[in-house]
C-alpha cells in the first residue's frame, strides 16, 4: 500500500480544525504522533508540563483514531529519542507493513524553530518532501506581520494590537473607534486588594486525571525519572472538552473582575481571578477566536466590564500574536541574545524554593506545585530577580521552558530573553521591567511576611530586590541615563552620596558571594 502524506502531529497541535484534515484520505495518508524522550531530557521539561502535553496528545490520539484516522503513535515505552528518531521508526514499522515511503511529509509550522530544524534535515537526509502547513490556531495571516514590521523602524505591540482590533473589528464601533474611547483600560487595570485580601474566590473547575492520564504519570516515572516538580495536583484540561468547561467557567466566574486584579498578588492564592486558558490555547485546545468572542460577547450582554474584557482580549489578540510574529522574525539570533553580558548561574532557589524572600517563596512554590504562575509574577518576581541577579539569560529561558506548563518555544522565547531579561537590547520591550522591592509590596501581601525591608537598600534587613535593584542601575548608568522612561532613576542614583552609594553596592557584592547558584545541568 503507498502512503501518499505522513502528517506528523506535534504535541502542541491538537485540533481537528488544522489544515492538516482537509483532503485527508485514509486509504492513502496517515498520522504520525510521537512521545519524544529529548523534549523532556535534552531540553527540560518538569513533571506538570510533560503530563500534561502526554496526556492531552494521548487523548487526541484516541479520538483520531475513533473517527477512523490510520494512526502511528510512539509512546515513551518505546524509548524514541528524537523527531528524527520517531519519522525513522515510522519509516521502518511502514516498510514492515508493505507500505512504501511517503511521497510528502506533511507538518503545521512547528511552535519551535528548533525541531523544525530537525524535520527538515531528516527529510532532506531521506529525500522525502516537506510540506509545511500554516498554524491557523492564530489569528494573524501567513505574512502578515511580515509586512505590518516592513513598515516600521521600531516596532510596539500597542499599534500591532489596534491594527488587529480595527481589521478584525473586535471591541470597535460603527464610526471605527475603539468601544468606550480608548484603546486599552492599562491604567484601570492595576488594582490592589485591601489588607483583608481578596474576597471568597470562586472554585476552579475539577479535571481530576482519569486512567489514560495516571498512566501517563506512570510512564513519566519510569522513563523520565527525576523531572523537577511534582503532579500530586494536576488539574489540567487535557481534552477539548474540558477546555471548553475551562473556558465557560472563567467567562462566567472571573472575568467580571479579571481587569481590576490582573496584576495583583496574595499569598498562598496562586489561581485569583485568571483565566488559566494559556496551556489550552497552546496545545490548541481552544482557538484564540472563540475565546476573544466569548469574552466580547461577556460584555455585550453585561456580563462583564469593559476594563476586563478588553485587557483579557489584549492578551491575546494583542500580546500572544505579537510575541509570536517577534520570535519567528529573529528565530536565527535568540541562542546568541545576551545585550547585558550577565552570566551568573541560575541560583538554587528556581529548583526548590528555598528562600526566605517571601515573593519568591511563592511564586516559584507554586510553579513547582502547580506548573504555574501568572503574568506579574512571570515578569516582576522570578523573572526581575534573576535579571537583577545578573543570570545568564539563556538559564532563564531554559527554567522558563521547563517549568510552565504553557511553555512553547514561540511565545516563551521572546517573553524571556526579550521581555523579561531585555537579553534582545529592547527589540520586545522600550526598557528592561527592573524594579524595587517597593513595587512588590504594592502589588501583594508578600513583604508582610518576609524578614527584609523594602524601602532599604543596605543593610542586613534590606530587601535583596532593592539592593540588586540600585546596583543594575548604577552598573548600567551610561545608557540608562538615556532611556525617557529610566534616565530618572539613574538621577536618584546620582542624588544618593557616597557613603549611601558604597553600602548599597558592599550589599549587592555579599549577597552574590552568599546565595549560591546552580546550573540547569546539574539538576536535569
Amino acid at each position: 500500500m503507498k502512503t501518499r502524506f505522513l502528517y506528523l502531529i506535534l504535541g502542541d497541535q491538537l485540533s481537528h480544525d488544522y489544515l492538516t484534515w482537509a483532503g485527508f484520505d485514509p486509504e492513502q495518508d496517515q498520522v504520525l504522533m510521537a512521545e519524544v524522550l529529548d523534549e523532556s531530557r535534552s531540553t527540560l521539561s518538569s513533571k506538570q508540563r510533560t503530563v500534561l502535553f502526554l496526556s492531552a496528545m494521548r487523548h487526541f490520539a484516541q479520538e483520531l483514531r475513533a473517527s477512523g484516522i490510520r494512526l502511528t503513535y510512539i509512546d515513551l515505552a518505546q524509548q524514541c529519542d528524537s523527531f528524527s528518531s520517531a519519522l525513522e521508526m515510522a519509516l521502518t514499522m511502514d516498510l514492515n507493513r508493505a507500505h512504501t515511503k511517503p511521497e510528502v511529509l506533511r507538518c503545521v509550522l512547528p511552535g519551535d524553530h528548533r525541531v523544525l530544524r530537525q524535520i527538515r534535515l531528516w527529510c532532506q537526509e531521506h529525500q522525502v518532501s516537506l510540506e509545511l502547513l500554516p498554524d491557523s490556531h492564530f489569528i494573524t495571516q501567513q505574512g502578515e506581520f511580515t509586512q505590518w514590521m516592513a513598515q516600521r523602524k521600531q516596532p510596539r505591540m500597542e499599534y500591532w494590537y489596534r491594527h488587529l482590533r480595527k481589521t478584525r473589528q473586535w471591541l470597535m464601533d460603527n464610526d471605527g473607534k475603539p468601544q468606550g474611547g480608548q484603546w486599552n483600560y492599562d491604567k484601570d487595570n492595576r488594582g490592589t486588594f485591601t489588607k483583608q485580601g481578596p474576597d471568597p474566590l470562586p472554585p476552579l473547575p475539577s479535571f481530576s486525571p482519569d486512567s489514560m492520564t495516571l498512566a501517563v504519570m506512570a510512564d513519566v516515572e519510569q522513563y523520565l525519572p527525576g523531572l523537577p516538580g511534582a503532579v500530586d495536583n494536576f488539574n489540567w484540561p487535557v481534552t477539548r472538552e474540558q477546555a471548553l468547561m475551562a473556558l465557560d467557567d472563567f467567562i462566567t466566574h472571573r472575568l467580571p473582575r479579571f481587569g481590576d486584579y490582573q496584576d495583583a498578588m496574595w499569598t498562598d492564592q496562586p489561581w485569583l481571578y485568571h483565566s488559566l486558558l494559556s496551556s489550552s490555547l497552546n496545545l490548541k485546545l481552544l482557538n484564540p477566536v472563540e475565546v476573544i468572542e466569548a469574552a466580547e460577547k461577556a460584555w455585550l450582554d453585561g456580563r462583564a466590564p469593559l476594563n476586563a474584557v478588553e485587557g483579557f482580549i489584549r492578551q491575546i489578540l494583542g500580546w500572544r500574536e505579537y510575541i509570536r510574529g517577534i520570535y519567528w522574525h529573529h528565530r536565527d539570533q535568540w541562542d546568541s541574545f545576551n545585550f547585558l553580558q550577565s552570566e551568573r548561574s541560575l541560583p538554587d532557589l528556581y529548583w526548590s524554593a528555598d528562600t526566605d524572600m517571601q515573593c519568591l517563596k511563592q511564586s516559584v512554590s507554586q510553579v513547582l506545585q502547580h506548573g504555574y504562575g501568572h503574568h506579574i509574577q512571570r515578569l516582576m518576581v522570578t523573572g526581575l530577580f534573576a535579571l537583577l541577579w545578573e543570570t545568564k539569560p539563556q538559564l532563564v529561558h531554559e527554567w522558563y521552558l521547563a517549568m510552565y506548563v504553557d511553555a512553547v518555544a514561540w511565545v516563551e522565547v521572546p517573553n524571556t530573553l526579550g521581555m523579561s531579561q531585555y537579553a534582545d537590547g529592547g527589540i520586545v520591550g522600550s526598557k528592561p521591567y527592573i524594579a524595587s522591592g517597593a513595587y512588590i509590596k504594592r502589588m501583594s501581601n508578600y513583604c508582610r511576611h518576609c524578614p527584609y525591608k523594602p524601602e532599604q537598600a543596605n543593610g542586613d534587613n534590606a530587601c535583596p530586590f532593592t539592593t540588586l535593584y540600585w546596583h543594575f542601575i548604577a552598573k548600567h548608568r551610561s545608557w540608562l541615563q538615556h532611556n525617557p522612561r529610566l534616565g530618572m532613576q539613574v538621577k536618584n542614583w546620582d542624588r544618593k552620596d557616597a557613603q549611601e552609594q558604597q553600602a548599597i553596592e558592599q550589599r549587592a557584592q555579599w549577597l552574590f558571594e552568599n546565595l549560591e547558584g546552580a546550573d540547569i545541568e546539574s539538576v536535569s
